[in-house]
């Protein structure tokens, strides 16, 4: 236990050195009738870019990971796009398919947000992602190699679901996990909506009981949980299994899928 929870303060400080961002979203997102596929690694920054942009506009897309050493997605990367560069995204709505964070960022800004105008604190970054970099190596650059153990083991029939947000230091820790092992999954975006939603479930900035933001992303998932929201949330379709608590999450997963 004591491991993950200096993982997790990693995690934290990794969040603070990227400067919050991937925490606060819409409440009304531009959802596309097909899923986006983004295929990236937890650790790498020009990932983080876009995951951070899927937050704001508070999209959900299903997330292959191609860590480094990794076997199951870096070569469907290559055979679509002819190179192995992340991250890559494909949007069948649109018919688009394209590496190049800042061109990624365009493009989700322009087709799912609600001017069509990418802001112009998103418009530009810095060629060299220091901060991000940093946040990064601050995490132990966890979610960057492939488990070596997994390397021939086949993916789930199914993708497993998960619901967060990217600066979510809890969330980071799982996502870390996931992709190492390269299990595929759907991520739910749950960004925070208003001041309100801001502190852990059980220790929110304002007090009393908490009330979501009527007809918000985040009301449909209220209810789903039972008149509560914890994040992170996992359901494994293939084996039934629903859980909170990062800690257990990372367990499960490791049990379930961390050996060939």
């Amino acid at each position: 236990m004591l491991t993950h929870q200096i993982k997790v303060a990693q995690a934290l400080a990794s969040s603070v050195a990227q400067g919050g961002r991937g925490m606060v979203g819409t409440p009304f997102p531009n959802q596309p009738e097909k899923s986006i596929k983004l295929y990236e690694f937890e650790g790498s920054p020009f990932c983080r870019r876009v995951r951070e942009v899927l937050t704001l506009l508070n999209l959900d897309y299903e997330v292959y990971p191609c860590p480094k050493g990794g076997t199951k997605y870096r070569p469907v990367v290559k055979q679509l796009g002819g190179k192995t560069r992340f991250p890559f995204l494909v949007d069948e709505n649109t018919g688009d398919q394209m590496y190049e964070s800042q061109d990624i960022i365009h493009h989700l800004f322009k087709h799912y947000g609600k001017s069509g105008k990418t802001p112009k604190k998103y418009a530009t970054y810095p060629k060299i992602p220091v901060a991000a970099f940093a946040g990064t190596i601050i995490n132990g650059a966890r979610g960057v190699w492939i488990n070596k153990q997994v390397l021939d083991r086949p993916a789930p029939d199914q993708l497993l679901e998960l619901w967060g947000f990217e600066a979510s230091p809890f969330v980071r820790v799982v996502r870390g996990v996931l992709s190492e092992l390269e299990i595929p999954f759907v991520f739910h975006n749950v960004a925070k909506e208003r001041w309100q939603d801001y502190g852990p479930a059980k220790l929110r900035l304002k007090p009393g009981k908490y009330e979501p933001l009527a007809g918000g992303k985040r009301e449909q998932l209220f209810k789903m949980m039972g008149n509560t929201i914890q994040l992170p949330y996992l359901i494994d379709p293939n084996t039934g299994v629903s859980m909170f608590e990062s800690a257990e999450i990372v367990k499960y997963l490791k049990q379930q899928y961390g050996t060939a």
